[in-house]
């Protein structure tokens, strides 16, 4: 399975290697009853729960907090928690050059349900805690977490704020938790140790990966904080793996978990050709109805990004990404459709003409869908 590419071998042939790879593929999509064994979808009610942090000194005990936006003795918004109110992490880059523009006011925000205004009842930036489930891929040809990413990922993991809570799982054909949602830096450095070791011959299944992500993150995440899964794998798409939800219903539990998704690339000329293998193979793919899961498209969805550099430039792109997540500004509102049926609503975060003419072209970055609360 390992692959190796002498220097001679140009751009053309690395082509050429990846079209002749997608055909393989596609044959096996054509004549494999793998792909014609639908996974089961599975989609649940949405809750909210305070009591599991992963740590069992944490918030144990406590019950769910109810949810409001309010104002302290300060004039400071608190954000309190009720599942009616809707809330979005959304970054804003000068088009040009992708710089963060950090000088914003609620005033300059827009935000459109289902092509409805809404009213923006909490504003802030970088006041919430985050609770940060670092992904790991241990799947496929090539192994994206060595020693460098590790590195990186400790340093990244550093320089959040006490109040930030991290959870560490692996995967590959199946997800493994190895550390649970804490806010002790020490625990969280010994499960990036203790990562299980590459398997090549394991498959890198996304379906699998990203709804027990979502499932756990659910469940265990800080329910007043900004929730935010963090891939770090060389592979950004793949089919569905059998005997697991499908990538439509890992999609639907990132929606109902709100969490932003990021992706952290370690590049390489090995990587890229595993990356574009499975680009192609996956839009062959789909023509003949096979279905898959595509990070960069769930990043698009939840208002995420994935960045990628070589191994030993990772740490700077680490902590650019917390950057980022440190920036973000935090908005919420009460939706004005009260219907409490489960639908999955669309939402555009724009800005305001005023906020338009001040600054060059700006890109807002935000989730664009999220799912109403159940009766």
């Amino acid at each position: 399975m390992k692959r190796s590419y002498p220097t001679f071998v140009k751009a053309p042939a690395i082509k050429a290697l990846k079209f002749f790879a997608s055909l393989l593929i596609l044959t096996a999509i054509i004549f494999s009853p793998y792909f014609f064994s639908p996974a089961n979808s599975q989609t649940r009610p949405r809750t909210v729960d305070a009591t599991a942090t992963g740590s069992k000194t944490e918030n144990a005990g406590q019950p769910p907090i109810a949810v409001a936006p309010a104002a302290n003795q300060t004039g400071v918004d608190v954000l309190k928690v009720d599942v009616d109110l809707v809330t979005i992490d959304a970054l804003v880059l000068q088009k040009n050059n992708a710089r963060v523009v950090g000088d914003l006011k609620r005033e300059d925000f827009l935000v459109l349900e289902d092509g409805a205004k809404q009213e923006i009842t909490h504003f802030s930036q970088d006041s919430l805690p985050l609770s940060v489930l670092l992904l790991i891929d241990r799947g496929g040809c090539l192994d994206p977490f060595g020693s460098e990413v590790r590195s990186a990922a400790n340093d990244a993991i550093a320089r959040l704020k006490p109040t930030d809570e991290v959870a560490v799982m692996s995967y590959h054909s199946t997800a493994e938790l190895l550390q649970g949602f804490t806010r002790d830096r020490g625990l969280v450095a010994d499960a990036l140790n203790r990562v299980p070791p590459h398997d090549e011959m394991a498959d890198h299944c996304l379906n699998t990966a990203f709804y027990e992500a979502a499932t756990y993150m659910l469940r265990s995440g800080n329910p007043i904080g900004r929730r935010v899964v963090i891939a770090i794998t060389g592979v950004t798409r793949n089919f569905d793996c059998k005997f697991a939800p499908s990538g439509k219903g890992a999609t639907q539990a990132i929606f109902e978990s709100g969490a932003v998704v990021c992706g952290l690339i370690p590049r390489s000329g090995e990587q890229a050709v595993e990356n574009g293998v499975m680009r192609w193979a996956t839009r062959i793919g789909k023509l003949g109805g096979a279905s898959f899961l595509n990070i960069q498209t769930l990043a698009d969805e939840t208002g995420g990004e994935v960045l990628q550099d070589k191994p030993e430039n990772l740490d700077g792109t680490f902590n650019t990404l917390i950057a980022h997540l440190r920036t973000r500004y935090n908005m919420a509102f009460v939706s004005t459709n009260k219907k409490r049926d489960g639908t999955t609503r669309k939402l555009k975060i724009d800005l305001a003409s005023t906020a338009k003419k001040s600054h060059e072209k700006l890109v807002v970055k935000a989730r664009r869908t999220y799912v109403a609360p159940r009766s």
